[in-house]
């Protein structure tokens, strides 16, 4: 059920008020779906994009870099965004610039050009990304945990969708163009530009002025550095596995299991996420989830290196359980412990903090290889992001809210 309905409103389903409820959250579920469509086109196609644009192996590592560094210097500029022109025009205008951007990076064959509009697409989905908590805020502040739940949804379809149907459906409908792929992955965020446009909520009630309200952060606060660490340590764990997870299997000759891990590191996000939508209202504020997945984290990490074969995917697949649980857990927190008008400000700093670590621990596991001269010391930086993650958690609930 949809939350803060009167008794005559829980009698009655069709209610107007349940509507406009099932409306807000089905809007910000297909949002969630844009945060990722756009981005999660391109792995499938990076072969023809190296040949036809006779690319070397550091320009793709740049391309595929780029959107990770966005989500960290474009935050902030959102949050002044949302401050200026409010949450439902923010959102909209970054829907619409990750469209255009996204559609126009074949546009022209030039790597600057593809690396141009790979940043303003960044850019678009960085906005978004900024915008998303203060809009459950905003519009369903009743039930966050659960919307915020919804949309993570939305955002792990929006990963699994463009890597699943890219190759097998859409690059056969569009003759084999990487090109029009990408246009083909655009038109759902700007239709979802146009939805949320035409149909979010225009009011945020009592918020203050968008003229007054503040956007930059309050780098002073612990309550932005707890929360963006432990967002960063849950970022920095996924993108740092995807990324040693198959160089590490061939080194141990286990190259047949790096298709299955990554599979199961990806899929095994889905559930944790379903199950969420059922339980999220009950765990909000509550500090053992955050410790036992980040317990889980920890044990997953040295199944993938003491482990082989099947005992390898089923860890991937229990650290992509773990990590989009904590992931749905930790986005709803700057609504929850934030003061309405600040909730920008806390989730762009939060953001920001947790990108960064996204780059620095993936650079950390690289030295801990190549210095000692085994693969399995790649993990060891992944590992200690659970326990870092275990140890901040249990003040969560006793840091002062940002904005009081």
């Amino acid at each position: 059920m949809f939350p803060a309905m009167s008794v005559s409103s829980l009698q009655n389903p069709s209610s107007p008020r349940s509507q406009a409820h099932f409306l807000t959250t089905l809007l910000l579920w297909l949002a969630g779906i844009a945060l990722r469509l756009t981005i999660l086109a391109v792995p499938p196609v990076i072969p023809l994009i190296h040949d036809d644009l006779k690319l070397n192996a550091t320009q793709i590592g740049i391309l595929t870099g780029l959107p990770s560094m966005l989500f960290a210097f474009a935050a902030v500029p959102g949050s002044l965004l949302i401050a200026r022109l409010g949450v439902r025009t923010a959102l909209v205008v970054g829907l619409s610039v990750a469209a255009i951007g996204g559609a126009l990076r074949g546009a022209v064959p030039d790597v600057g050009w593809l690396y141009a509009t790979t940043i303003a697409m960044g850019a678009g989905v960085a906005v978004m990304q900024v915008t998303m908590p203060p809009a459950v805020r905003t519009w369903t502040p009743e039930r966050i945990g659960f919307v915020t739940a919804v949309y993570t949804n939305g955002l792990l379809i929006g990963e699994i969708l463009p890597v699943a149907l890219m190759l097998v459906l859409v690059l056969p409908l569009v003759g084999g163009s990487w090109q029009w792929g990408f246009v083909v992955w655009s038109a759902p965020v700007a239709a979802i530009a146009i939805l949320v446009f035409a149909l979010a909520p225009k009011v945020a009630n009592g918020s203050v002025a968008t003229a007054r309200r503040r956007w930059w952060p309050d780098w002073n606060s612990p309550l932005i550095w707890r929360l963006g660490i432990m967002l960063g340590t849950i970022n920095a764990t996924y993108f740092a596995t995807n990324a040693f997870l198959p160089d590490y299997l061939r080194s141990n000759g286990q190259s047949e299991w790096i298709s299955a891990g990554l599979t199961g590191l990806n899929i095994g996000q889905l559930p944790a996420s379903f199950i969420l939508l059922a339980v999220a209202d009950r765990l909000e504020r509550k500090v053992w989830p955050y410790v036992t997945c980040g317990v889980l984290c920890v044990v997953a990490t040295a199944g993938i290196v003491f482990g082989s074969g099947a005992w390898i995917v089923a860890s991937a697949t229990l650290d992509g359980f773990a990590a989009a649980a904590i992931l749905i857990l930790i986005l709803a927190l700057p609504p929850l412990l934030s003061v309405p008008d600040d909730v920008h400000r806390v989730t762009a700093a939060m953001f920001t903090i947790s990108y960064s670590c996204a780059v620095i621990v993936p650079v950390l596991s690289g030295l801990a290889w190549d210095l000692s001269g085994i693969a399995g010391f790649a993990f060891v930086p992944i590992a200690l992001c659970g326990i870092v993650l275990v140890i901040l958690a249990p003040a969560i609930n006793h840091v002062r809210p940002a904005g009081t």
